[in-house]
């Protein structure tokens, strides 16, 4: 038995409004990562640093100590690694994980030492145990230490579970995106 014709038009309104409603959020989501993606919007889901909304900002000047940055790994071991074991979350850095947002302690001259902490120049930095295993048991190794090349930076965050540049070294300052600053964010 077909419905009768005042029937099906009330069957096809109804069926309009969750479609308008879903239409309506996939608008509002994809507008929200594009104007995201353009406005130098990230999200942080590590625990690196404070978890949410994050903003890339301009560097128009060399790296300095202190500056809090977004980075691009490099794609080598060190960015396998990272990605096999999880450390790296998907993004939108060349190699398809997304960027880390660090602090750069060192710049190209210093000297970095490498032993149950970091010392830089022979001064300890705070907050830079290193550990031998991860999280999940995982054994790490820890940079052998030398002085830091020209163009590079080597990076920390007193995150006592960080992966930064106790393991993986100095990092070229060509990767850096920006400076990260706050959004929204919250320290869980």
């Amino acid at each position: 038995m077909n419905p009768a014709p005042s029937d099906a038009r009330k069957i096809t309104r109804r069926s309009r409004g969750p479609a308008r409603i879903l239409t309506a959020a996939a608008i509002v989501g994809a507008g929200t990562f594009l104007a995201g993606l353009y406005g130098g919007l990230r999200i942080n889901t590590t625990a690196s640093e404070p978890l949410g909304i994050w903003r890339i900002m301009p560097l128009d000047r060399p790296a300095a100590r202190g500056d809090l940055v977004f980075v691009c790994l490099p794609e080598n071991a060190d960015s396998a690694v990272g990605k096999s074991r999880g450390y790296l979350r998907p993004g939108l850095c060349p190699d398809g994980v997304g960027p880390l947002i660090k602090t750069v302690v060192a710049v190209a001259g210093e000297k970095i030492t490498v032993g149950g902490s970091v010392t830089i120049d022979g001064i300890a930095l705070a907050d830079s145990r290193v550990v031998e295993i991860d999280g999940r048991g995982r054994p790490l190794v820890p940079y052998a230490g030398g002085v830091v090349p020209y163009g590079q930076v080597f990076l920390h965050s007193p995150f006592a579970g960080s992966w930064d540049s106790r393991y993986f070294g100095p990092l070229p300052a060509s990767g850096i995106l920006g400076l990260a600053r706050e959004v929204l964010t919250y320290d869980p």
